[in-house]
Parts: structure tokens; sequence; C-alpha cells
């Protein structure tokens, strides 16, 4: 129930008690009921007698009864219904904590998390792959086993369950190979670092001790650190007021933001994309570069004799050869340039794409478990609490035994109380979602670092090619040196298109 369906409750229950004391005083003091029949009326055809002997019921009985009638009349309020909204008490105060203030650098100086890989163990039955997780804010190194992260994974959903909580990757399959294992590496990496910088989880020990205990049993440690402590619903002071901090529009701006954000994620997946096949062609190209040199060298290194017919070129052919093996020095080179301008791209262009789109997938996440989690469980308990109460004023109207009502009366009490804290969850619920739709928002100049990133790897790795080609250029006098040479060198692109 909402705070003023509860006041109001209260206001005419309490007047409906005060005049049936009344009246019940006036009565008993004219002519008390003797042992025999008296009537009850509960509206129109609703009439239903009792006897006093029979029953012996208290004056007091009767008036709850009448006090639970009128609860019956009453409407159910509806999960996103708020009623009675005052307009000063919407109003976004001063100094409003719903509001963050942090900057995208402010972010990432939080810590920066690197995640390498161990060589493999061998187990009992299978290998098992370590990795070696060194945090820049602890100034520290410790060794984390693929379960360890599960176990913060779910010691961050149990103590913050509105929160955006990343994703983990798959577990480990059968068979899995190096692709797979590098793969996994980057996204648990990426994972670590946005908790990292996530504001209320930087803060919590969990973190802390998933990053700086180096002692044996690191998932005991986690979960001990999480026992008798609750969630972030019950250790937040502004939990109880979060409903006086939500802007009036706090649906609307979420079903806007939603929107936003699934258009921004599909845009993000195909740029992720382009941007993998633009890296993975510059790999491609470093293993042609260099097998390019590979065969110019293997010719150059030939040793079979020319025939005696050729004899006369033999001197041509002998300093071809040579400098064929000079080339592939060069080729080589090329090809390390290729291979780690598109190493660079993909660590500065692919896994920030990567990182942005584990963000926005962990708010998708969050939505949804928003509405299947607390407010469907709201729906429920408004349901139970309609049911109970109707057995309440079945068992009172009809011939049961005077007692009967008091266990429904206990249940009643409990779910009403339990719907008031489910209500102000959902309340929290909000407010923490509208936290993190910000915080999505402060991420969002990460495109420009992205874009940044990729023209300076483009720029820098075409320059530093370019001087390699250019290096190269003059080795290619000799191809074409000689007596007997009828071919001219190819001329610069500024000399012209063809020769004269």
């Amino acid at each position: 129930m909402t705070g003023g369906v509860m006041d109001r409750l209260a206001g005419e229950a309490g007047a409906a008690l005060g005049a049936a004391a009344a009246e019940a005083e006036a009565d008993e003091e004219a002519d008390p009921p003797a042992a025999g029949v008296f009537e009850l009326n509960f509206g129109e055809d609703s009439t239903q007698k009792f006897s006093a002997k029979k029953y012996q019921r208290t004056w007091k009985d009767l008036k709850r009864l009448f006090i639970f009638t009128l609860l019956q009349d009453l409407p159910t309020p509806r999960v996103h219904e708020r009623r009675d909204p005052q307009p000063g008490r919407m109003q976004v105060p001063q100094g409003n904590p719903l509001l963050l203030s942090h900057t995208l650098q402010e972010l990432l100086a939080r810590d920066t998390v690197q995640v390498e890989l161990i060589p493999e163990k061998k187990g009992l039955f299978l290998k098992h792959v370590e990795y070696e997780v060194s945090s820049q804010r602890f100034k520290s190194s410790v060794y984390r086993r693929y379960n360890d992260f599960v176990v913060l994974h779910d010691m961050l959903l149990q103590k913050f369950p509105y929160r955006m909580v990343p994703a983990l990757p798959p577990k480990r399959v059968l068979g899995a190979d190096r692709e797979f294992i590098e793969a996994r590496r980057r996204a648990l990496r990426r994972f670590i670092n946005l908790v990292a910088r996530h504001p209320p989880f930087s803060e919590d020990v969990a973190l802390r001790l998933f990053l700086s205990f180096s002692g044996p049993d690191v998932q005991n440690k986690l979960k001990e650190s999480a026992q008798c402590v609750g969630d972030e619903f019950m250790n937040c002071k502004l939990a109880p007021r979060a409903k006086d901090f939500l802007p009036a529009d706090i649906q609307t701006q979420l079903a806007v933001s939603r929107e936003l954000i699934r258009n921004i994620c599909n845009s993000f997946h195909r740029l992720r994309d382009r941007a993998e096949r633009i890296a993975s062609r510059a790999v491609d190209n470093a293993a042609d570069l260099l097998v390019f040199g590979k065969e110019l060298s293997a010719l150059g290194s030939d040793t079979t004799p020319l025939p005696s017919w050729a004899s006369l070129n033999s001197s041509t052919w002998g300093s071809l050869k040579q400098a064929l093996r000079g080339l592939s020095v060069e080729f080589a080179l090329l090809a390390d340039k290729a291979a780690q301008q598109g190493k660079q791209e993909e660590n500065d262009v692919v896994e920030k794409l990567n990182l942005f789109l584990d963000l926005l997938q962990s708010y998708k996440d969050l939505c949804e478990r928003h509405e299947k989690g607390v407010l469907h469980k709201h729906q429920r308990a408004l349901h139970k609490y309609s049911v109970t109460k109707r057995q309440m004023l079945s068992a009172a109207v009809q011939s049961r035994e005077p007692d009967s009502a008091q266990p429904l009366e206990s249940r009643i009490v409990e779910q009403e109380n339990a719907i008031q804290t489910l209500e102000l969850r959902s309340f929290f619920s909000l407010y923490c979602l509208h936290q993190e739709m910000q915080l999505v928002h402060i991420y969002l100049p990460l495109t420009s670092h992205i874009l940044g990133a990729f023209v300076n790897s483009q720029i820098q790795g075409h320059k530093e090619m370019s001087k390699v080609w250019n290096d190269l250029k003059p080795k290619l006098s000799c191809l074409f040196a000689g007596p007997n040479s009828s071919l001219p060198p190819p001329r610069s692109p500024q000399d012209g298109m063809s020769p004269q």
C-alpha cells in the first residue's frame, strides 16, 4: 500500500472505531443484549443473524468486523499508482543525491586492473587456467581462477540487486582452444574494470578482498564478507526516502532512456563488428607481407645451376638473387608494423567498444531485473493480501469459532508490512535505475576516445609503413642495373602516370 492510502485507511478506521465505541457504550447502558438473536447489517440484502449465546462475541469483535468491512470496500492500489502527489514533495530538492557528479575521467582514474594469463596447470582430470590480476589502486597482484570471478559476480548481485552488474563470459567448455581462452581473458578484464570503476562497487569490501587478498580460499572470504550484511536497500540511509528524490515523470524518463540505449547498443554492435574486420585485415596483411618477403628470399637463395644457353646472363641473375635476398628483411619489417597496427586497434578500439557494449548490456539486464523482480513481487504481494483479507471477512461473518479470525488478522498485518517494504524497494529500485542511467551517459564520451584511438592508429601505422617502403625503394635500383637490363627503374607517383 502507498503511504497516502495507509493514512486514509487509518483515519477512516479510527473514525469508525470511535463511532462504534460510542454506540456500544450507549447501547450497553440502555439495554445490553441478552441471550437471544441480534442482527448485523453490512449493507443492502446482507443482514446476518448471530446468536449471542452461541458466539459470545464482544463489542470489540464487532467493531473489528466493521473496520474490516470498510477496508474491503476500498480500492486496492496498483504497483505504479502514485496517489495524492504533493507538488512540493515531487520537486527535485537542492543537493539531490539522485544526481551524479562524476566525470568519465574520474571514473577511469579510480583504478586500472590488468588480467594476464598464467600458463595452464594440470589438475587431477583437466587443466585449469589461472590469471594474474593486478590493481593500480591497491598496488596489488593476486592470482585468481574463473570460479573466483563467479563468486565475486554473485556477491555483487546479492548486495547490489538494483545496480548494473556486468555479465561474465561463459564457462570453459571441453576442448576450448587458445582463441576462446584469450577472448575470455579479455572479457574478464573488462568485467573487473567496470566493477572497479563503478561508484558503489569500488567502495565495497568484496572488491577490495578480490583485488588484494593473497591468502588461500578467497571464495570463502568473499562469502563471509556478505554474511549478515543485507543488500544495498537495507544499508542505505536514503532508501526509505528514495521516493522523495525521484522526478514526477520518472517512468517516462526511463522509457525514453531505454529506447535511446537500445538504439545506441545496436549502432555500437555494428561499429564493433567493422572495427574487428579492420583489425583482422591488418593482421592478415602482416601475414601476407611476411610470406611475400620469405618467397623473395627463397627465390634469391635458389642454387639450381643455370643451363648452358643462359650462361651469358649468369651475372645478371646472380645480382638479382642477391638483391632479392636482401629484400626479405624489409618485408619482415613491414609485416611487423602491420601486425602492431592490428594489435593496437584490437586493444584500443575493439576492446573499448566491447567495454561500452558490456556496460550497455548490463543496463538492459538491470531493467529486466527491475520488471521481473521487485515489481513482480509487489504484484504478487498485493494479490495475496487481497485474498487473505477476503478470507478474514468470510471467516468473521460466517459461522466459525471466535478465534478463527485471529491468525488471518496476523497474516494481514504481516502482508501489509511486506507490501510496504516492497513498495519502498520499488522506489529505491527506480532511484538506482535513474543513477545507473546517468552512469551510462557519463560513459558516452568514451566514443571520442575510441575514435581518437582509431585515427591515431591509422596515422601512426601508415606513417611507419610509409617510412619502410621509402627505405625499400633505393634497394630496387640494383634490380634494374646491368649492361643487359632493358627495363628502366619504376617512376615515382609524382613523376607521372607513365614514362614518356
